[in-house]
């Protein structure tokens, strides 16, 4: 198995090269500046040199960053390159080469409008920009015959970390108080979902005809409100500012508002069925992600160093990682 990966320094991108190295998995993971989708032949004459089994994309525009959700409205052409012009590039390179490809995309591509958890046979209704070229994307990819489109939960992790990072500056700054949006997500680690990835190039490696399209999400849905209640409690155990204001927490909910969805749960059963993929929990992730921003040293620990010159290297190390 030989896979050419465009996107690898997204989130879930990383965590992939991470295992992939781990198991010993060959793959080429060229630099973003290298994929121009205007530019469809450098990138075939890279894929071609390569001689890939398999091509995934991992690209997007939001990436690391949630807020880019609002700002892909003003920026449109440069969200519909990432989102759907290098996929419809990169779908026409793996049919003229006769490989599949694996595409990320999302939720974004529903109304949230719905109850229940969508599944994969659920109509598109994106309600802005970012779910408009998501959409898009997905439909380019389609035109290829062997592609699987993954569509994850709300994702979190090691490298994709803001918005937590934000409910707790938020916290400290309005003494307890924490301004989330109504909505209901799938937490859905970036790890879990790199090894699902992993997962479905095994079997397609085995000649797994199962194209399509599937969902892959953590356990449990959660209100947003809720998971940033569960991200504090965590954030308690490191930081003594957070630790004092537990008692006087609250979360003030706005309305969700385009382009942003309700609802963007999704139902996992397919990918279980056709490959065996479990879901797998969030919450110990979720206690790994807020420990790695302080450093993995508890609050008490660190308490014990007040008066100490600078930093040690733990701290160091988990201060340049952020």
């Amino acid at each position: 198995m030989r896979l050419f990966i465009a996107g690898a320094r997204s989130p879930t991108g990383k965590d992939l090269i991470e295992i992939l190295r781990k198991r010993k998995i060959r793959f080429l993971a060229p630099p973003e500046k290298y994929f121009d989708p205007d530019n469809g032949v450098e990138i075939a004459k890279m894929v071609t040199d390569y001689e890939p089994t398999q091509l995934i994309n991992l690209s997007d525009f939001i990436s690391g960053n949630h807020s880019a959700l609002r700002r892909a409205e003003t920026t449109a052409d440069r969200c519909y390159r990432i989102n759907a012009g290098l996929p419809t590039t990169l779908s026409e390179i793996a049919d003229h080469l006769n490989i599949p490809i694996i595409h990320l995309s999302n939720a974004y591509v529903f109304d949230g409008e719905k109850r229940l958890g969508y599944n994969e046979n659920d109509a598109p209704n994106p309600q802005g920009v970012y779910g408009q070229s998501s959409l898009a994307g997905e439909q380019a990819i389609r035109r290829h015959n062997a592609h699987m489109i993954l569509r994850p939960g709300w994702l979190f992790g090691k490298w994709k970390r803001g918005l937590i990072k934000s409910w707790i500056r938020a916290a400290k700054r309005n003494d307890g108080e924490v301004e989330v949006t109504r909505r209901r997500f799938s937490p859905t680690y970036t790890g879990d979902m790199a090894s699902a990835i992993v997962a479905v190039c095994q079997q397609i490696d085995c000649d797994a005809n199962v194209w399509g399209t599937y969902h892959y999400c953590g356990l449990e849905s959660r209100e947003e409100a809720e998971f940033a209640e569960l991200t504090l409690k965590c954030a308690a155990n490191y930081d003594e500012d957070i630790y004092q204001l537990l008692d006087s927490m609250k979360f003030v909910q706005r309305e969700s508002r385009p382009p942003e969805i309700r609802n963007s749960t999704l139902s996992s059963k397919k990918i279980f069925d056709t490959f065996g993929i479990k879901q797998k929990s969030w919450r110990g992730h979720l206690q790994e992600v807020v420990k790695r921003l302080y450093g993995g040293r508890p609050r008490e620990d660190r308490d014990e160093d007040e008066g100490e010159e600078g930093r040690g290297p733990d701290d160091r190390a988990a201060s340049d990682a952020a």
